[in-house]
């Protein structure tokens, strides 16, 4: 199937490890150009080598703070200045800060909001009017499955995925008129830092598949996720084949979580 990717113009916000890595290498293949943007230097640097490895493309690497609009304006405007427009943006950022609720102070909330919900924020309204005056574009917001299944001491991260969802539906509305589509993604247990390190924390004596099979993690497929396993999906979702998929949110966790 052509996905139709050839020369689009993507940015990935949160590219230089895990998921946003993977979908740096998955739209790179498909021949796209590639955008990363994440906080620190080094890990943008090695995933730039790792990406023109592994497809021959050379991408753009800019280091930014997601939470602040001016950043997301620069980081934009130097992807366009780069590539001569934008035509995809994938909002992905946040690691997994979850607590039960008295223990979580007024930083925590502002700080998770903003990363996670005005980050996603921040880029749109920046990558927007360069997508309407392509003709159209596709955005995919990369949220949680607990958005939409919250369960005990999840917070701040399942409100602010929560929110991400809504924003999604929201945007969807809005921005169908131009040809523009946003559509989210809701993560379970795909393989990340975070978990490896859970891993080698309770686990250590048990191989990463023994770890990610254990029953204990409770989910059907009987297994974690992979980062590519997520990509592929997303990848979908921005390209051609998805032209009249908008407004939704897939679940990418292995039938773990109880809702649609």
């Amino acid at each position: 199937m052509d996905l139709k990717l050839t020369g689009k113009r993507a940015l990935i916000t949160g590219g230089s490890k895990g998921i946003g890595l993977a979908m740096a290498l998955s739209l790179a293949a498909e021949g796209a150009e590639v955008t990363i943007v994440a906080r620190t230097a080094e890990p943008l640097q090695e995933a730039a080598k790792l990406i023109l490895t592994r497809t021959g493309k050379k991408v753009l690497t800019i280091q930014a703070d997601v939470s602040s609009e001016a950043d997301a304006r620069r980081a934009v405007q130097q992807s366009v200045e780069r590539f001569g427009g934008i035509d995809v943006l994938i909002n992905n950022v946040g690691t997994s800060f979850a607590k039960p609720f008295e223990d979580i102070a007024a930083d925590d909330w502002d700080a998770d909001l903003g990363l996670k919900l005005l980050g996603a924020v921040h880029f749109a309204r920046a990558a927007v009017p360069h997508m309407k005056e392509a003709g159209g574009g596709a955005i995919v917001n990369v949220t949680a499955i607990k958005g939409k299944a919250p369960t005990a001491s999840s917070l701040p991260t399942s409100v602010s995925r929560a929110a991400g969802l809504a924003l999604t539906k929201a945007m969807s509305k809005d921005l169908a008129k131009y040809n523009i589509r946003v559509n989210a993604v809701c993560i379970g247990m795909i393989r990340s830092a975070q978990l490896e390190a859970k891993w080698q924390r309770l686990a250590p004596h048990l191989t990463w598949e023994e770890f990610s099979a254990d029953p204990a993690h409770d989910i059907p497929l009987g297994r974690i996720g992979d980062a590519h396993e997520a990509s592929n999906v997303i990848t979908f979702l921005v390209s051609g084949a998805a032209s009249y998929v908008t407004g939704t949110a897939v679940n990418i966790d292995g039938g773990s979580a109880a809702v649609l």
